[in-house]
């Protein structure tokens, strides 16, 4: 296909997504399917369109004075052209010629528009590219760096692994990896960081042989450095409440040498399904899954036993909206309430099991404070005998002292940030229970 051709079909997937409000991965496999001359790099040459057209979702329908709640897909493609990839109006011209399968020549006012890209006199939702409804709760945790925060949470995300230690060195898999030139992440001492192609997107690290044997994982440095906040000791009783596929679990496993004792779980056996291979592939053997039965609760026998409950809570997903930028877009009001009966839920789960002494570590990927502060603000009516750990405590008990002028600090945890800490939005707090 022609760089003109994918234009059209990225055109084409974005109207489908906007008009069905559907994610943006549907949205291309059904182009994929219905396209079938399309070939992969095609396909991800399309899909790299679409994505960076989400970045600059508001930006690009405010620049070609779009509808900001339906605006076509063409606008999106026109303005993210100029906004992100710096085009002027005479190479976008080049590209909508009208040839075949080309998008149709502009028109004088999509020409006059695309001239002088102007987003000074725009409104801040739209200049950060997000819902305007979520801008207050945006502001309440940024403050006046709410437009550079946002626009660096539409950048494109790092590809960042973890190295397993309980197989290799940092070292030795930087340089079996070599040929991907590898670079250390500045703060989790077991990453390392693996530059994107100008496509935005890596190398397929599943196929490798050091993947394959167990010796790295793929990980946000971010969620890294969330592990290590919570600092299980070696020989602790640990339960991972929201173990999922098990990114956080094989990270305290490495952490713990694989002594002591984590009991992974999940209410969603489904989720819980890829951690059986991936804790072989790792060597892990202090890991014991707790797949839930029914209605039966699988850590029951738990109960006042943990030194450590790690509560990955379910949220909305603001902090990686550089890895999902179409899932801010789909996300609404309603979404955000669910979320919060939900934390609430795993929260009073998790002060059952907690041993007196022991502590609650609560993590989101979000950067919204009802879902952070709020939530815990909630909690700590509800529950007597939890405080929380000051995030300079909590920083300087797992050795990463050096972080504390790169996150926020906020009432009982602290929230990291792309802009700031170059990572995914991640929320940290520690609940210690009185002994």
């Amino acid at each position: 296909m022609t760089p003109q051709a994918r234009l059209s079909g990225a055109i084409e997937v974005l109207d489908d997504l906007v008009a069905r409000r559907r994610p943006a991965a549907d949205a291309l496999k059904d182009w994929g399917l219905s396209h079938r001359f399309a070939g992969s790099k095609d396909r991800a040459g399309i899909a790299t369109i679409v994505y960076d057209a989400l970045r600059r979702r508001a930006s690009a329908a405010w620049v070609m004075g779009a509808d900001e709640e339906r605006p076509s897909g063409r606008a999106l493609v026109l303005g993210m052209l100029a906004l992100q990839r710096g085009m002027s109006a005479d190479q976008i011209a080049a590209l909508c010629d009208g040839s075949r399968f080309a998008p149709a020549p502009l028109a004088e006012d999509e020409r006059a528009r695309l001239a002088g890209p102007d987003l000074s006199a725009a409104p801040p939702h739209v200049q950060g590219d997000y819902p305007a409804w979520i801008h207050d709760e945006l502001a309440a945790i940024f403050g006046d760096d709410v437009v550079a925060e946002a626009r660096a949470l539409a950048e494109r995300a790092p590809l960042d692994i973890r190295v397993n230690t309980l197989l290799v060195s940092r070292e030795e898999a930087q340089n079996a990896l070599a040929f991907l030139a590898p670079i250390e992440t500045p703060h989790a001492p077991h990453g390392l960081r693996i530059a994107l192609g100008e496509d935005g997107r890596g190398p397929a690290l599943q196929s490798e042989p050091e993947f394959i044997k167990g010796w790295i994982e793929i990980q946000d440095e971010g969620s890294q450095l969330a592990a290590l906040l919570a600092r299980p000791a070696a020989k602790a009783q640990v339960v991972d409440l929201c173990a999922g596929a098990g990114g956080k679990t094989l990270a305290l496993a490495a952490l713990m040498d694989n002594s002591g004792q984590i009991y992974a779980t999940d209410a969603d056996t489904r989720r819980l399904a890829p951690i059986h291979d991936r804790l072989a592939r790792a060597g892990v053997r202090n890991v014991q899954i707790r797949s839930p039965r029914g209605k039966a609760d699988a850590v029951e026998d738990l109960d006042g036993r943990a030194d450590l409950v790690l509560v990955d809570a379910p949220c909305t997903g603001t902090g990686t909206w550089r890895r999902n930028p179409d899932a801010k877009w789909r996300l609404r009001p309603g979404s955000l309430a669910q979320r919060r009966g939900e934390q609430d839920a795993v929260l009073d789960r998790a002060a059952r099991l907690v041993a007196p002494g022991g502590r609650i570590v609560y993590v989101t990927c979000s950067v919204l404070p009802a879902e952070n502060d709020g939530a815990l603000d909630a909690f700590l009516e509800r529950h007597d005998g939890f405080a929380p750990v000051p995030a300079g405590e909590m920083l300087a008990a797992a050795g990463l002292a050096e972080l504390a002028p790169r996150v926020r600090e906020t009432r009982h945890g602290l929230q990291m940030s792309p802009l700031r800490t170059g990572v995914d939005g991640f929320y940290v707090a520690a609940l210690a229970r009185a002994g």
